[in-house]
């Protein structure tokens, strides 16, 4: 096995790592910013913290990442299909933020491996695929969009005789404990995400063996990434989950952030299905604001989030497919 080809390989998935938390960042702080229930450096800060701490509470998703989607290349020209689909992801996640758009970094990993896999001949576990990612990536955004509606309403119902005021400073602090759930799922779900691919490079230079536990220093290292790109920050995602949707008050970040967390535990724990946090925090946010009115929500800007959803994983296999053709130019 090329030595090289896997300290590459694993070097450019602990920079997905690193961009997949500044450029969700936003998904768990960016509510608790825009309600100032937080300051952004403290937000960042409990952030990284909970994300360090979210990816030591399971491996079941790192299993689905690294044994479900594609069947385990083999060799030097498997791992440079690995390095092609981390290439596909970074690159997409670079562009959307750029654009302050909140795309799923999730997704832009998984067209990746599928596009690098399908341009390097091997075979795409498309059930896994359909069944793990499709599936999830059209159910999660509805089920966090009713849901949030949802619990706006009971806490809208709960609270209607106190005072407005009041409420709002306590939700205000609340918000602290929503916006640490909301990150300690994001580490739970995408940390592993890494530690699969990781996994995989390990098993392809025949480091590991297929199913053997994810070894520390991989759960160490993801993780670490992770919480170095949560506290870099990424102010223009943050922008538009914060106030372009809508604008929110603590009630509603409150409830936005309750509803993510809720959805990213139970599919993390029940059917180790790795959903995007950007879909699912982004979606419990229309689901609040609704309740206010449906008018209130900034429907142009939902429309072309969701566009973005739809094009992410199909862009990132191209780009993929592209860096896998010129790897194979330059080394097979």
């Amino acid at each position: 096995m090329d030595t090289f080809a896997l300290v590459v390989t694993i070097a450019v998935a602990l920079g997905f790592t690193y961009t997949n938390g500044f450029h969700d960042s936003a998904n768990a702080i960016a509510t608790s910013v825009s309600t100032r229930a937080l300051t952004p450096r403290a937000a960042l800060a409990m952030a990284a913290v909970m994300n360090l701490a979210g990816a030591f509470l399971g491996s079941g998703i790192a299993k689905t990442v690294s044994e479900g989607l594609i069947e385990t290349p083999h060799g030097t020209k498997g791992m440079w299909i690995l390095f092609a689909g981390l290439v596909g992801a970074i690159v997409w996640n670079l562009v959307t933020w750029y654009f302050g758009l909140p795309s799923s970094s999730s997704h832009a990993l998984f067209g990746g491996l599928v596009g690098a896999a399908l341009a390097g001949g091997i075979d795409v576990i498309w059930s896994g695929v359909v069944e793990k990612i499709v599936i999830p990536m059209f159910v999660s955004p509805v089920v966090g969009l009713l849901v949030g509606y949802l619990v706006m309403c009971g806490i809208m119902w709960l609270f209607r005789k106190s005072n407005p005021h009041k409420a709002k400073r306590g939700f205000r602090i609340a918000q602290t404990v929503s916006a640490a759930g909301m990150a300690l799922g994001h580490g739970l779900q995408d940390a592993q995400k890494t530690m699969g691919i990781v996994v995989m490079a390990l098993v392809i230079a025949d480091v590991e063996d297929a199913g053997d536990p994810i070894p520390v220093w991989v759960k160490i290292a993801c993780a670490v990434m992770l919480s170095l790109g949560t506290y870099a920050g990424g102010w223009r995602i943050m922008r538009t989950l914060g106030r372009k949707i809508i604008e929110l008050d603590p009630p509603q970040g409150f409830a936005a952030e309750t509803t993510g967390a809720g959805i990213m535990f139970t599919t993390a724990f029940m059917f180790h299905a790795p959903i995007s946090t950007t879909h699912v925090i982004t979606s419990a946010i229309m689901g609040v604001g609704a309740t206010k009115r449906v008018n209130a929500v900034r429907w142009g800007v939902a429309k072309n989030i969701i566009l973005g959803w739809f094009i992410t994983m199909p862009a990132a296999a191209v780009v993929a497919a592209l860096s896998f053709w010129v790897v194979n130019l330059a080394f097979l």
